[in-house]
């Protein structure tokens, strides 16, 4: 070996086929660690949680069941909401984050639990196993190799007949001996191609269950859109701008962005013209409640989710408020708990 380091002595290359075979387990092994690293970090992104479950994986102990981010910002909204009191609608609406919140963090737990076991698993067995496997046959390969390549050098040197005849069965020997040795890793590396057969299943078990969460995720959203009723588009904002992007076109798939965006423009040209046509005009319109609002003082009125008042608007009234009507009641109403009716 120091001779062949050194470049005195010669070397017996092994076939073509053979070294591309090692040559494409080497970038295998490289790729699926890196692969299989980085899933960890998307799917774990805190390095602490990491190295503790990993410390606590080689103890062969399961770690402590500790809440995950969605499931305690969850906790901490129904916590607020109960607090602010679960009858006004701020509260209300906490708390019905707080618990979409908790389930969108279960669904993270079976999205990790599930990637583990049909992804990563078979990732790390390959680079434990497998690849170990492959590792210490080539190890024994150049072994042979070398003892080979000794024997040739010896035969070489052997002047004696009977030094050479005994130089001569030994390189048949080691000669014999590595070309079995190289069948068996060349076995061994072909199984890479099964590898990838196995590794492209076990992606897309992973895809789906990726698939799996988001479409839960979006469900979860969309039931919690409908629970908190629509978000008023049909006035401005605070800040006397229209709204950007109403929220219909948060729940369109992705496929329809472009058409979407369009309608977006279209819609706040559409809640400009009402609300200006409002504040300019002396007429009223009606409007739906879309959540119960707990009047500050006398000026204001009270009102209850789903019920139709009457609204118009005053001279030198804020922007974010309109005058309602119920029957005898009147009083100031912020536009944002609003849907104006046609």
């Amino acid at each position: 070996f120091t001779e062949e380091k050194l470049g005195q002595a010669e070397k017996t290359e092994l076939d073509a086929h053979l070294e591309n075979l090692l040559s494409k387990a080497e970038c295998t092994k490289l790729w699926t660690e890196k692969i299989m690293k980085q899933t960890e970090v998307l799917l774990q992104p805190n390095p602490n949680a990491r190295i503790e479950e990993f410390v606590y994986e080689k103890l062969d102990r399961k770690a402590p069941s500790r809440m995950n981010n969605p499931e305690l910002l969850g906790q901490y909204m129904i916590d607020a909401g109960n607090e602010f009191g679960p009858g006004t609608a701020y509260g209300n609406a906490l708390i019905k984050c707080g618990e979409t919140q908790k389930r969108i963090g279960t669904a993270d737990r079976e999205l990790i639990q599930t990637s583990a076991i049909n992804f990563l698993t078979p990732l790390r067995n390959f680079i434990e196993g497998d690849y170990k496997t492959i590792t210490k046959e080539r190890k024994l390969l150049q072994n042979k190799r070398l003892d080979l390549d000794a024997a040739k050098t010896r035969l070489k040197k052997a002047k004696v007949a009977e030094a050479r005849a005994a130089s001569e069965q030994e390189v048949r020997i080691t000669q014999s001996e590595f070309d079995r040795q190289a069948e068996i890793t060349r076995l061994l590396l072909e199984g890479i191609s099964s590898t990838h057969a196995h590794h492209l299943r076990c992606l897309n078990d992973f895809v789906e269950a990726q698939m799996t969460y988001y479409a839960q995720c979006y469900q979860y959203m969309l039931d919690l859109q409908k629970q908190l009723g629509s978000f008023p588009s049909t006035f401005l904002s605070n800040n006397n701008q229209s709204s950007s992007t109403p929220v219909q076109s948060v729940s369109t798939p992705s496929v329809l962005a472009s058409a979407s965006a369009s309608l977006s423009s279209v819609s706040n040209s559409i809640v400009t013209s009402g609300i200006s046509e409002l504040k300019s005009s002396s007429g009223s319109r009606k409007a739906r409640v879309l959540y119960d609002y707990d009047a500050a003082n006398s000026s204001e009125l009270s009102l209850l989710a789903d019920e139709v008042i009457t609204v118009y608007s005053i001279p030198g009234m804020d922007s974010d408020w309109l005058m309602g009507e119920r029957g005898n009641q009147k009083g100031k109403v912020p536009i944002t708990y609003l849907e104006l009716l046609n």
